[in-house]
């Protein structure tokens, strides 16, 4: 099966240890990482530190792009620091903490458990052997989630259309917000406006 595999390290250099690993050896017996990417908690935000794409469905062996770049990309959008900001403000009083993380989405349960300062690899894989990647990289001091990929995807392009709809109802908002400030403007103009003819006009009346 393929799948998204989060890899979440409480060591930095363990994660870009990891990432040199995959990279030297994306293809083995038991699994097989065609993209993947080390990112990093900073601020409430998440950033980009390394990135590998074999090529496969992007062209391209340098960054990565497809679906990994997709996920990192909404990681690091208004939309991730949204989820970030904890799950439980989210859901607020229909589920309880416990149902919200079972349901939570692969970018949900990454925004959620990645604290400040940490580290994540997120790679796409197809193993021939259940769990060989979460063993090789159980030899570190991490927390891993894996999900069908298929499904991560869907849910990434669900992401992306809520972010785009997020984009827009702020482009409105700014938008009225600055009609009403143009508005009480062009009245402080038209006071003025007046106020400059009133007293001209009391020139002429003494």
């Amino acid at each position: 099966m393929e799948k998204i595999i989060s890899v979440i390290f409480k060591v930095e250099s363990e994660g870009y240890q990891a990432m040199t690993e995959l990279r030297r050896a994306p293809v083995n017996d038991a699994f097989v990482v065609t993209q993947a990417a080390l990112v990093k908690k900073t601020n409430g935000g998440i950033v980009s530190l390394d990135a590998f794409d074999t090529g496969i469905d992007t062209q391209d062996d340098t960054e990565a792009g497809g679906l990994i770049g997709m996920f990192v990309g909404v990681l690091g959008g208004p939309l991730g620091m949204l989820l970030g900001s904890g799950l439980g403000m989210l859901t607020g009083s229909v589920i309880d903490s416990g149902d919200a993380v079972h349901s939570a989405s692969l970018i949900e349960k990454v925004t959620e458990q990645l604290m400040d300062g940490e580290v994540a690899l997120i790679a796409l894989e197809q193993e021939a052997e259940e769990g060989a990647a979460q063993r090789m990289l159980s030899k570190f001091d991490v927390s891993i989630v894996e999900e069908d990929a298929a499904e991560v995807e869907e849910e990434i392009e669900e992401a992306i259309r809520a972010q785009k709809e997020m984009e827009r109802e702020a482009r409105a908002k700014l938008r009225d917000a600055k009609k009403a400030d143009r508005k009480q403007k062009i009245e402080e103009n038209r006071a003025k406006l007046q106020a400059d003819f009133k007293a001209f006009k009391e020139k002429f009346k003494k």
